[in-house]
């Protein structure tokens, strides 16, 4: 993989990032049931933010919010540019790491617009070497969205391998499902074309989404609601979610995405 050694493994990305704008991604892991056993379970939890560029403002969120699960969880931010490591700040840790982790054991990984950056073939060895650094039962999240946060998209990755893909959007700022293509996370990224599983599931989203337009009178959140359960009806494996959520979230497991 690119970047391999002795030291920090990886490249060093651009580096952008803004306040909030992994906001979408931090909300369905705080609330997600996976989640939160990962950080419920162990004694002494620990969560890697890895690649957060030029600002540690994402990680210090991160933190802050996943202590609502488990308030005594220890967070450290790894980047691979050893100029954007800053010193530790609102209890969060900050190191010169990489895909190598730093030597960490955490439980749960966040990697955020960093594979993005990197050939597709590359990914399948970073999630490997990723995972083989994990805690047992630990996680990677590796995802994408765009420069404001509101449009996300993440793979949920284990030691078995990718699991899950989540889309999360702005129900005011996407015109249609299909729309958050252009950030889905690298392993799906070009694989967005017929014959394709990922492109049949947003065509199908479009559809479902289009025959919901009576109910575009009532907003963006309950035409989503009513599309999603058309595409439950025909079969798509959703992921049902209990509570009302704030934004239109889209989840399925990895087999009904992965590339053919």
């Amino acid at each position: 993989m690119p970047g391999a050694g002795s030291g920090p493994q990886g490249v060093v990305t651009r580096g952008t990032t803004n306040i909030n704008r992994l906001r979408r991604s931090d909300r369905r892991l705080v609330h997600h049931p996976t989640v939160r056993a990962v950080l419920r379970a162990p004694a002494h939890p620990l969560v890697v933010d890895l690649g957060y560029g030029a600002s540690p403002v994402t990680t210090v969120e991160l933190a802050q919010r996943l202590r609502t699960v488990r308030p005594d969880v220890a967070v450290v931010g790894l980047e691979i540019d050893p100029g954007r490591v800053v010193p530790d700040r609102d209890g969060v840790r900050f190191q010169h790491g990489g895909f190598e982790l730093a030597g960490l054991r955490p439980h749960l990984v966040r990697a955020f617009n960093v594979l993005r950056q990197y050939p597709e073939d590359a990914v399948s060895g970073a999630w490997a070497r990723v995972t083989s650094s994990l805690a047992e039962g630990g996680l990677l999240i590796d995802g994408t969205c765009d420069e404001l946060g509101r449009r996300a998209a993440w793979v949920t990755v284990g030691a078995d391998g990718p699991r899950s893909l989540t889309l999360a959007w702005d129900p005011f700022d996407l015109p249609r499902p299909s729309d958050i293509a252009e950030r889905l996370p690298k392993a799906l990224i070009h694989r967005n074309v017929p014959g394709e599983r990922i492109h049949d599931v947003l065509l199908r989203a479009d559809r479902a989404w289009d025959v919901a337009a009576p109910l575009a009178v009532y907003g963006p959140r309950v035409r989503w609601r009513h599309a999603a359960d058309l595409l439950a009806q025909q079969g798509v494996p959703l992921r049902p979610f209990r509570r009302r959520l704030r934004d239109n979230v889209l989840e399925l497991p990895w087999s009904a995405v992965a590339p053919a």
